[in-house]
């Protein structure tokens, strides 16, 4: 019998994890600040952050970003400091654990994923792998 319960409870466990991870998708300070900085620099103010993946690239998959006043019915929505953010359903079980980053340095400045799932990326690296 103390058998069953611990079964039971590592599948609740379980369910209750994957939907925390499912919504584990960051945004650093500095990449909100950089993207409503942009946003603004667009004329885009009061418009929400669109963030996806979508199949293609060398690898199978890759990131995009956008602005939208367009909010979808099954899209899980972030606040961050006056940034709203949107992301499909589909999106968040891809992007499940990143963290969203704006970096400046030597090879380079923008945002970057860093998305512990991905398995591979292409040459470019303009797509990904799980």
């Amino acid at each position: 019998m103390s058998g069953e319960p611990s079964n039971d409870m590592r599948t609740t466990e379980t369910e209750t994890r994957e939907p925390e991870g499912a919504r584990s998708i960051s945004l650093t300070p500095a990449a909100v600040t950089y993207v409503k900085r942009i946003r603004g620099n667009e004329g885009k103010e009061g418009q929400a952050l669109r963030i996806g993946v979508k199949a293609g690239g060398c690898s199978g998959y890759s990131y995009f970003l956008g602005f939208t006043t367009e909010r979808r019915g099954s899209d899980t929505v972030l606040e961050y400091e006056d940034l709203t953010v949107y992301i499909d359903p589909r999106s968040l079980e891809v992007l499940a654990g990143t963290e969203i980053d704006y970096q400046r340095g030597l090879l380079g400045t923008g945002i970057q994923f860093k998305n512990p799932r991905v398995k591979k990326t292409c040459g470019c690296g303009d797509s990904f792998t799980l």
